[in-house]
């Protein structure tokens, strides 16, 4: 795809002015309430489609429904990565007020990590066709371990960026406010932040494996793949200040986002089949593709809100009662 100079250009600038801007609205640590995420979460994803409208208008409509397709998958698949932050902000006990400029420097990690996996993916698929059949086992193999709730056994002390911060520097126990380095008698000591900092970085590397063959299902082009992720990483912290408290009750979207890799995954088999077995053989389109991931993210939604599950109170009664429906002695 012939992508002029300019938009490339106009992407960075407004990436870096958008981060630029949101960290000095949030240079003051402080609680981000429900309201203040919302509007940043319109501000984010306003900016997203408006993207996605010029490029639209500049590359086309097959460019812009590509993009389209791509941010809302990673946006959807986004949503995994959530429930891990919330188990991380747990299990280091990351005070409320500290946790945007946690996710803040986890973006730019991610955004970095992204464009060096993402150009890499792209070399691939343009010159080994048959990769696209690998990924699309790792997509099934990732929508076989959300189904079994494999994530829950995730461990952030053991992950392979906290050991090694650990080795390279000593971690101590205590947060020194926002600061991720301080000197204690003349050395330098990471606080728990930084820990904080490099489990959220490794955690969104093991989520790459999913979300990058996802994304080269949809377009192969360098700048679709990357732009779509990037918008979607940039409105992550928002999402998750906005959803916090509220993910156990869409349970549903779990089994949504299983369904989704697992249909990505069946358009990598017909996309590689079409171009290694046979012509004959139907590809996936784009337009389609966006419908089907806008049925079943909305499903699960529905779904989420119309069978809530079972309170604390209401499980424990279920327990207590015999078959008869009578309690317990």
């Amino acid at each position: 795809m012939d992508v002029p100079i300019w938009l490339w250009v106009a992407f960075a600038v407004t990436v870096v002015v958008s981060l630029a801007v949101d960290l000095l609205a949030h240079r003051k640590a402080h609680v981000i309430g429900f309201k203040e995420a919302a509007w940043w979460s319109v501000l984010w994803v306003s900016l997203a489609l408006i993207f996605g409208g010029v490029v639209f208008g500049v590359l086309g409509t097959t460019a812009g429904t590509e993009y389209t397709t791509a941010w809302l998958l990673e946006k959807s698949l986004s949503v995994d990565n959530l429930f891990v932050f919330a188990l991380i902000f747990a299990y280091f006990k990351v005070p409320r007020e500290y946790q945007h400029r946690v996710l803040f420097f986890g973006v730019i990690g991610a955004l970095v990590f992204r464009a060096i996996f993402l150009t890499a993916g792209v070399a691939v698929v343009n010159r080994f066709t048959f990769v696209l059949f690998l990924f699309a086992a790792v997509l099934f193999w990732s929508a076989y371990k959300i189904l079994k709730d494999d994530e829950d056994n995730f461990d952030p002390s053991t992950s392979f960026a906290v050991r090694m911060l650990r080795k390279i520097m000593p971690v101590r126990d205590e947060y020194a406010g926002t600061h991720f380095i301080v000197k204690e008698e003349g050395k330098r000591v990471a606080t728990p932040l930084l820990a904080v900092v490099a489990a959220i970085e490794a955690a969104d590397l093991i989520f790459a494996v999913d979300s990058v063959p996802a994304v080269l299902a949809v377009s192969d082009d360098a700048f679709i793949v990357y732009t779509s992720n990037a918008f979607a990483i940039l409105g992550l912290r928002a999402l998750y200040f906005l959803l916090a408290g509220l993910l156990d009750r869409f349970h549903y979207l779990s089994t949504g986002l299983a369904v989704i890799l697992a249909f990505i995954a069946v358009k990598l088999l017909l996309q590689a089949s079409h171009k290694m077995i046979s012509t004959s053989i139907p590809e996936i389109p784009s337009p389609v593709s966006l419908a089907v991931i806008v049925v079943i993210l909305t499903a699960s939604v529905v779904l989420s809100i119309r069978r809530p599950p079972p309170s604390d109170g209401e499980a424990d009664k279920t327990v207590d009662q015999t078959p008869d429906g009578k309690r317990a002695e």
